[in-house]
């Protein structure tokens, strides 16, 4: 699995953040904390899951479980937009200041 991948395409989509993250050299610290946490999520959501559907094909529950995954990831994620940025620091990374 490619958390890591998934992550980056997730900052991506949030370019705002992607750019603070960049300025203040903590993009690589953040895609390998949030790609620990989603691996972290999935491997929780597959056990919940095949504890749930026993008889289910493995791959099926997999599937199931990272989109469930990377939707719990995404729900965490601040927006990019100002207001949910200074209220949601990513690890390390320092509070936005008033003149940016």
């Amino acid at each position: 699995m490619h958390y890591k991948t998934i992550v980056l395409e997730l900052l991506t989509d949030r370019p705002e953040l992607k750019r603070r993250l960049q300025k203040y050299r903590q993009l690589r610290t953040t895609l390998e904390f949030y790609a620990h946490e989603l691996k972290a999520s999935h491997l929780r959501w597959q056990r919940t899951l095949a504890q749930r559907r026993p008889a289910s094909d493995y791959q099926q529950v997999a599937s199931e479980a990272l989109e469930l995954a990377i939707a719990d990831l995404e729900s965490r994620l601040p927006s990019g937009s100002p207001e949910n940025l200074a209220s949601a620091r990513q690890p390390n990374c320092p509070a936005p200041s008033s003149n940016e």
